[in-house]
């Protein structure tokens, strides 16, 4: 399971926000909705997800109608505050979202649009499992409004998918994808890197799946050791290596290699897509620091520099809720150093970087070592932004402490 909650200030009951809080109703909204059920837990994972053992006093077929208490819940409390923006993005994550009846999807969806509104030309994503998609599942989301589905392909190499957990078939995939395709969705897939035993051919050979695939969008994660996980604590018995840093650099570089030449664009240092309009525009509401509303058991928030976050596990979840309580276990606004720290992470991550002019003037004298360490792209600092090279993307950290320390 994840690891534990933030510290923070207590959330008030009633879900209420701060009469001293200005929203900006030029700021986009999204909704992020979170679905805590998996089959299996994989051995990498450190989200907030829950096996059917797991649940002890939450069922999964009573979800949706959960979910969708807390969904009025926001819209009176954003009502309250005078500030209901209609939705541009929506994504259902988890967790294996299409571990639910489609239906039930479809149900929150609906609610979160009668609620908010779906803005035109809205971005609606659902998370699948390969396994769990069939030609019915994606038509249902078709027709609820659903416009993608990001597929979690991690591998296409049997014996890393075992390493990383992974019971899905490879094969599946390809099915997948091509139902979610013959539906009208765009479609997403994912990747991970560097797990155990897997060598740089093995990553090839996933890459090469994966483009040929014909997806709009990939990303490519690096595999991360999380506290608290199975794979963590096998790498500290000594059963299985730690993941080479080495090796995970000389994958990137493969993977930007590769998917440039097939005519993807990197536009965040995990994600890449065929043209801008193809690329996720929910993740990329999180890197600018737009306003979401995060639903579901441990689903974190965000408004106009308040972030919140809900109790963790679906019985108390839906105890509070069936309390007619808010869910928030607790709150905190960030301080304006923590504040230009976190704008400058995450900013730094995605193509069109972070403003010169926004930095500190004492940072900004630090700009002409980044260039000479070929870190920042010379152009554009010109121009005024600071966007990474591939090496800077590599050594984005080094860069975030240089522009922050």
């Amino acid at each position: 399971m994840a690891g534990p909650l933030p510290l923070g200030d207590p959330a008030p009951a009633d879900g209420s926000l701060p009469s001293d809080l200005s929203v900006d109703p030029a700021v986009p909204f999204s909704a992020y909705l979170h679905v805590p059920f998996c089959r299996v837990r994989c051995g990498y994972c450190d989200f907030n997800t829950y096996t059917s053992g797991e649940l002890r006093g939450a069922k999964q077929e009573d979800y949706a109608s959960t979910l969708i208490t807390e969904i009025d819940l926001a819209a009176r409390v954003l009502a309250d505050a005078g500030r209901l923006r209609p939705m541009d993005t929506v994504f259902f994550g988890g967790g294996t979202p299409t571990l639910l009846p489609a239906g039930d999807l479809a149900r929150m969806l609906d609610a979160a649009t009668d609620a908010f509104g779906l803005a035109d030309g809205a971005e609606v994503t659902v998370e699948a499992n390969p396994d769990t998609v069939t030609p019915e599942v994606v038509r249902t989301l078709a027709d609820a409004g659903v416009t993608r589905l990001s597929v979690g392909m991690q591998s296409a190499v049997p014996h890393v998918l075992a390493a990383l957990d992974r019971t899905h078939r490879p094969e599946n995939v390809t099915t997948a994808v091509a139902a979610a395709k013959d539906a009208g969705l765009a479609v997403s897939v994912d990747l991970i890197y560097g797990a155990p035993g897997e060598t740089l051919a093995d990553w090839e050979s996933s890459l090469d799946a994966a483009l040929a695939l014909e997806s709009d969008h990939i990303s490519a994660y690096a595999l991360i050791i999380e506290d608290g996980t199975k794979l963590a604590r096998q790498i500290r018995r000594g059963e299985v290596p730690m993941p080479d840093d080495d090796l995970q650099a000389d994958m990137y570089e493969l993977a930007d290699a590769r998917l440039g030449a097939a005519g993807f664009e990197w536009y965040e240092i995990s994600n890449w897509a065929r043209s801008e309009g193809e690329r996720s525009r929910h993740n990329l509401a999180y890197w600018r620091g737009h306003d979401w509303w995060g639903f579901g058991p441990g689903a974190h928030s965000h408004v106009a520099g308040l972030r919140w976050w809900n109790v963790k596990h679906p019985a108390a979840y839906a105890q509070r809720l069936a309390a007619g309580e808010s869910p928030a276990a607790g709150t905190e606004r960030p301080d304006q150093k923590s504040a230009t720290l976190e704008r400058i992470l995450l900013l730094s991550r995605i193509r069109e970087g972070i403003a010169v002019a926004d930095l500190a003037p004492a940072k900004r004298t630090r700009v002409a070592g980044l260039i000479a360490d070929g870190l920042v792209d010379p152009a554009a600092a010109v121009r005024g932004r600071l966007q990474l090279t591939l090496r800077g993307r590599l050594l984005a950290d080094a860069v975030v402490r240089e522009l922050t320390d």
